[in-house]
């Protein structure tokens, strides 16, 4: 599913280069949650900008699905975003104004769906995620677990292949972080998703099948917890 090979990520800052990720290799079979974690300014937001098509390598490969992302036209890259990928943010990124149901729909609307067409398969995936009844609540009326759920619920919608994740309980408190996790393990399995999460809670990360850990931009560590299949 993803290959990076001898990626790097190097920025200049006046005449000072700062090289923010070094990977050699990373394979990431399909299906698997890969769990990443490191201190602050390990590479772990570099990568996955690198994964989620956000940025490009200063040298390798970041290679998804059998293509070279780097390499594709703008166009095709907007697609493949679009398509293929699927975000949650520590911070929800839902739109004040809308309603749960109108922020699950926006993405497919932004890609030229019907609202028509998307509303059944949102409304679907609210109740999956414990949302029945709140589809035209606005953020302002959800608790923060009920706001990452809808979050959830969005990257879903389009049915993408690569699920991104940015500290998704970082801003939840334990009980309410854990809840969202196992909604994360549940909605991802069920659909055979590669899910790739950074976070810095170590009892997050155990819900991943495997835990990279990355340092100066580098992997320093790598445990495979469970087959993706358990």
């Amino acid at each position: 599913m993803i290959e990076v090979r001898n990626a790097t990520k190097v920025y200049r800052r006046g005449k000072t280069e700062v090289r923010a990720l070094a990977l050699e290799t990373l394979t990431v079979p399909k299906g698997q949650f890969l769990s990443v974690m490191g201190a602050s300014g390990s590479g772990k937001s570099t990568l996955l900008n690198l994964l989620g098509a956000l940025d490009v390598p200063t040298a390798g490969s970041i290679t998804i699905e059998g293509r070279d992302i780097a390499k594709l036209p703008d166009d095709e890259l907007s697609r493949f975003r679009r398509d293929r990928l699927g975000y949650i943010f520590q911070f929800f990124n839902l739109l004040p104004t809308m309603t749960a149901i109108e922020n699950v729909i926006l993405p497919a609307l932004l890609s030229g769906r019907s609202r028509d067409e998307m509303h059944p398969r949102a409304h679907a995936l609210l109740e999956s995620v414990g949302l029945r009844g709140r589809d035209n609540h606005r953020p302002d009326e959800l608790s923060g677990g009920e706001m990452q759920r809808v979050a959830v619920a969005r990257a879903l919608l389009t049915e993408p292949a690569l699920l991104l994740a940015d500290e998704p309980t970082g801003n939840l408190d334990s009980r309410t972080g854990a809840e969202v996790l196992k909604l994360i393990r549940e909605a991802t399995a069920a659909r055979n998703l590669t899910v790739v999460m950074v976070t810095h809670d170590p009892r997050a990360a155990e819900v991943g099948d495997r835990i990279v850990r990355l340092a100066d931009g580098a992997i320093i560590g790598d445990e495979l917890l469970r087959s993706a299949a358990a």
